[in-house]
């Protein structure tokens, strides 16, 4: 059964063939989603337009998440070649190198900015540029990491980041409610990314992450897919502002316990 037969489905994020926002959108192709996608810069065109292009995607288009005139343009344009979406995708999330090693305490001012703006309030621009488009109410999500709820080895600046991600995700769960249109956050393990490979220590984390999550494996992005297909279509039609751990249960459990 195709849960999104009819629906459209905006996604930023992909970066390459290994991105869980690409597991996201070629989940939800699959269960009938029309999938328009942007990705963050010219070196990502050509690693992201092939893939969009393999779901059937009409709609591929830059866009810039921390400059509000290149948003405003990219949903004047879906409006005039799509119209309305139902779902939107933030896989957005990033953080100067030299912020991402070193001690917490050391984060730069300006490396705490672009964190928080990129990772951030980039969901709060494109919520909020995206419900004009959203007529029949919809679905929002993002991807956060449990080094947003406690400290993880190596995360450093972006666990202050997802920590507001998730806050902010609440916040307009709350706003859109009325609406119609639901926000939710995915929390997956960890996952080799391109993303992931910027964090220190992820090596280690993953190695040892099958052997104490209670389910005892590794996550992939077709596990978050297939959550983001359930997020999105009417069977969650009652789940907003919620964090959605798809990390074999390694959330549940205390340090040290297996």
């Amino acid at each position: 059964m195709k849960m999104l037969e009819g629906k459209t489905a905006l996604v930023f994020g992909i970066a390459n063939d290994h991105s869980i926002a690409w597991g996201i959108a070629r989940a939800l192709h699959a269960h009938g989603a029309q999938i328009a996608v942007s990705y963050a810069s010219d070196p990502f065109e050509r690693r992201v337009r092939p893939l969009a292009e393999q779901l059937g995607s009409t709609f591929i288009e830059k866009c810039d998440v921390t400059d509000d005139s290149q948003i405003v343009r990219l949903f004047e344009r879906l409006a005039d070649q799509i119209g309305k979406i139902d779902i939107l995708v933030h896989a957005i999330a990033f953080a100067p190198r030299a912020d991402m090693t070193g001690e917490f305490l050391n984060t730069s001012r300006e490396g705490f900015r672009v964190a928080m703006d990129v990772s951030v309030y980039s969901l709060v621009a494109l919520a909020r540029t995206a419900v004009p488009s959203m007529t029949d109410g919809g679905s929002i999500m993002t991807l956060s990491y449990y080094g947003g709820e406690k400290v993880a080895p190596g995360y450093r600046v972006m666990g202050p980041a997802k920590a507001a991600l998730e806050s902010s995700a609440r916040y307009l769960a709350a706003e859109l409610g009325p609406r119609g249109i639901r926000v939710n956050v995915i929390s997956p393990g960890p996952i080799r990314t391109l993303a992931a490979a910027g964090v220190p220590g992820f090596r280690d984390a993953y190695a040892n992450f099958a052997g104490s999550a209670p389910l005892r494996r590794h996550i992939d992005i077709d596990d978050v897919g297939n959550s983001a297909v359930w997020l999105a279509s009417e069977m969650s039609r009652n789940v907003t502002g919620q964090t959605l751990f798809v990390d074999g249960g390694h959330n549940i459990l205390l340090p040290g316990v297996e």
